[in-house]
């Protein structure tokens, strides 16, 4: 998850450089349909298409159509509201899947691991709005941020969600198979926005960012997702969510933007700090077990 995070990170940092350069249906379809291609060849490669690991299809619809449904409703989020709005009701995310966890699998969140939750969302806090009170106090929900949240709301059903359809299909091929679902998704949805798409004058940023977003942004963190979901509670999942605002400073350091100053270093220790909780608090249950 620590690498999931980073690799979510710069797609942030790679997207808001080319961000209205293409529509939101079109970039989605194609980074699905580049991303399936891609761990089609894994599975091949390794466990093979078989068919056991495909069993009820409906499974991977579902799957498909979740987590399409959270990216088109994060473009289309930002394209209503700021960066900083939507990142800040991104930060809900683990809280809300804490209680679909329990909801879907009877996880049950401690104490621990909720204070760990509430230190990590003041860290992101801190980090998403630039140690700035003023900024924080003068939030205002629009027609953007009600968008992404409900965006939210799907991405945080999708983690436990995993795990309860999961039939012990290994994570590739289970990822292959929402994969290819979701495809189908975007590419009806968004079949006129494809076509209207002028695809051979895309500068090369364009087509750089969308290599990226369908080799680690999406094949690459949808396998890890589905590794780390079968193994940790989907609030802890979802927990590692909150290094990502700390993620795009360093990609941002990496492409020559200039660092926040102040108190905003005091997002990351706080979200280090709650990750280290989280893991003492699951060395803890694993040795009392």
């Amino acid at each position: 998850m620590l690498l999931f995070s980073a690799l979510v990170g710069g797609s942030f940092s790679l997207g808001g450089q080319v961000a209205g350069e293409i529509a939101p249906a079109a970039l989605n379809a194609l980074r699905f349909a580049l991303a399936s291609l891609i761990v089609g060849v894994a599975v091949v490669a390794t466990t093979g298409l078989r068919a056991q690991n495909f069993h009820a299809p409906w499974r991977f619809m579902v799957m498909g159509s979740i987590f399409a449904g959270y990216f088109l409703l994060m473009f289309y989020g930002l394209q209503r509201a700021s960066a900083v709005s939507t990142s800040a009701v991104y930060t809900l995310t683990p809280v809300m899947a804490a209680g679909f966890g329990w909801l879907l699998l009877r996880q049950v969140t401690t104490l621990h691991m909720g204070m760990a939750l509430l230190i990590g969302a003041l860290g992101a806090l801190i980090v998403i709005f630039r140690a700035d009170w003023q900024a924080f106090v003068q939030l205002a929900v629009g027609p953007g941020e009600a968008i992404f949240f409900i965006g939210c709301v799907a991405h945080a059903f999708y983690t436990p969600l995993v795990r309860k359809l999961n039939r012990g299909e290994p994570a590739a091929s289970f990822t292959l198979g929402m994969l290819l679902a979701g495809t189908g998704v975007l590419t009806l949805f968004g079949w006129s926005d494809i076509r209207a798409t002028d695809w051979s004058n895309l500068r090369p940023l364009v087509w750089i960012t969308i290599a990226y977003l369908a080799v680690f942004a999406s094949a690459a963190t949808f396998v890890l997702l589905q590794f780390a979901t079968m193994r940790l509670p989907s609030a802890k999942v979802m927990a590692y969510t909150y290094l990502v605002p700390s993620w795009v400073i360093l990609w941002d350091l990496a492409v020559g933007i200039a660092p926040p100053g102040g108190w905003v270093f005091a997002g990351p220790v706080l979200s280090a700090l709650a990750l280290l909780l989280l893991l003492r608090g699951e060395r803890r249950h694993e040795s009392d077990i």
